[in-house]
C-alpha cells in the first residue's frame, strides 16, 4: 500500500483494509467512466486533538447529486455518508491533514455503455494530504483543450469519465513547463483549471458564473462568503481570455487547491508577479478557519477526536 493512503477504507458496506477494497477489471465504471467521486478535506485542529472535516454536509449532498446524474443509487443518505466519513477518520486516527474520497460507481460487468439496470457500488477511502499546490504561486497556461460542455458531460457533477479532459489539459501544460492549465469553454470564455475553480481581482473579485461549464465548487462558495464578510465587492460573470492577462491577481480554489495564487499566465506576470494582497488575505483567513481558530465559522467544521486522549479512551 502506498504510504500516503491510510489503513482502512469503507467498501461494500463494511470497513476493510484499504488493500482489500478492489474491483474487477471488467467493472463497468472502469470500462466506461461511469462513476462519480467527491473530495473532502480534513484538517488537523489547532488543538492537535481532532481532525476538522470541512463543510462535510455540503460535500455529501453534492456527492449525492453527482450520483443521481448517473442514476447511481447509494445505500445511505447524506447523514449516512457523514457517519461513514467520521467513523473512517476516527478508525484511521490520522496525525496530520487528510483527504477523503467517496466514490460511487456502476459495479456491474455489463458490456454496454448504459446506466439503467447496471449494479451500483460505493466506497470511501482516505489519504494523507498537505498542500496540493506549492503556495508560492503557480505559472499556468491557457490550454488548447476546451472544457467539456455541460451538454456533453454535466459539469456540475464530479463524474470520473469527464476528468480525462482535465488530465489532457494538465499533462499538456506540464509538458510545456507550466504548473497548471486554465480551460476555456465552448464560447471561448474562461471556465476553470484542470481541477479547481478560478477567481481574478480587477478592482473587484470576479468568478466565472456557474453557467460557464464549471463545477459548483464548495470552496468557491466559501470564498464568495468570506469575500462578503470582508466587504469585498464580488461579480459572477463571463471572463475573456485577455482579461486574465490584465488581472491584478488570480487564484485557484478547491478542496485540493485550497486557495492558491497564480503569478503568471502564458508566461505573462500577473500584477507584480507575486501573490497579491487579496489572495494572501483570503488564504490566511481560510487556513485559520479550517483549523478551528475562528469561532464564527466553526459551524463549517465537523470535528473528529483523534488525539492522545481519544486513542487512550478507545
Amino acid at each position: 500500500m502506498p504510504s500516503h493512503f491510510l489503513p482502512e477504507a469503507y467498501f461494500n458496506g463494511a470497513f476493510v483494509r484499504f488493500e482489500s477494497a478492489n474491483v474487477s477489471v471488467a467493472t463497468h465504471a472502469l470500462q466506461y467512466g461511469t462513476a462519480v467521486f467527491g473530495g473532502i478535506r480534513g484538517y488537523r485542529d489547532a488543538s492537535a486533538e481532532r481532525i476538522n472535516l470541512f463543510r462535510l454536509d455540503e460535500h455529501c449532498r453534492r456527492f449525492l447529486r453527482s450520483a443521481a446524474l448517473l442514476k447511481i443509487r447509494l445505500p445511505v443518505d447524506a447523514a449516512g455518508l457523514q457517519r461513514i466519513a467520521v467513523e473512517l477518520t476516527a478508525r484511521n486516527a490520522p496525525t496530520g491533514d487528510v483527504y477523503l474520497r467517496p466514490f460511487a460507481y456502476k459495479a456491474g460487468f455489463d458490456l454496454t455503455p448504459t446506466l439503467d439496470g447496471v449494479e451500483d457500488g460505493f466506497a470511501m477511502y482516505q489519504l494523507a494530504l498537505g498542500d496540493y499546490y506549492a503556495p508560492r504561486g503557480l505559472s499556468v497556461c491557457v490550454s488548447s483543450w476546451q472544457r467539456v460542455s455541460d451538454l456533453a458531460i454535466p459539469a456540475r457533477g464530479k463524474i470520473s469519465g469527464a476528468y480525462v479532459n482535465s488530465a489532457l489539459a494538465k499533462d499538456d501544460a506540464a509538458a510545456q513547463g507550466f504548473d497548471e492549465a486554465i480551460l476555456l469553454n465552448v464560447r471561448g470564455k474562461v471556465s476553470e483549471g484542470s481541477a479547481a475553480n478560478l477567481f481574478l481581482v480587477r478592482g473587484v473579485l470576479v468568478s466565472p458564473p456557474t453557467t460557464a461549464d464549471i463545477l459548483e465548487g464548495i470552496t468557491r462558495r466559501t470564498v464568495l462568503e468570506l469575500a462578503g464578510a470582508l466587504g469585498l465587492a464580488v461579480q459572477e460573470r463571463e471572463i475573456d481570455r485577455s482579461e486574465l492577462y490584465a488581472a491584478d491577481e488570480l487564484f485557484f480554489c478547491g478542496t485540493g487547491a485550497q486557495i492558491t495564487p497564480i503569478v503568471a499566465v502564458d508566461r505573462r506576470p500577473i500584477g507584480t508577479g507575486e501573490p497579491g494582497p487579496t489572495t494572501v488575505r483570503l488564504r490566511q483567513w481560510f487556513l485559520q478557519i479550517v483549523r478551528g481558530e475562528v469561532s464564527e465559522y466553526r459551524h463549517w467544521l465537523t470535528p473528529v477526536p483523534v488525539g492522545a486522549a481519544s486513542r487512550a479512551s478507545g
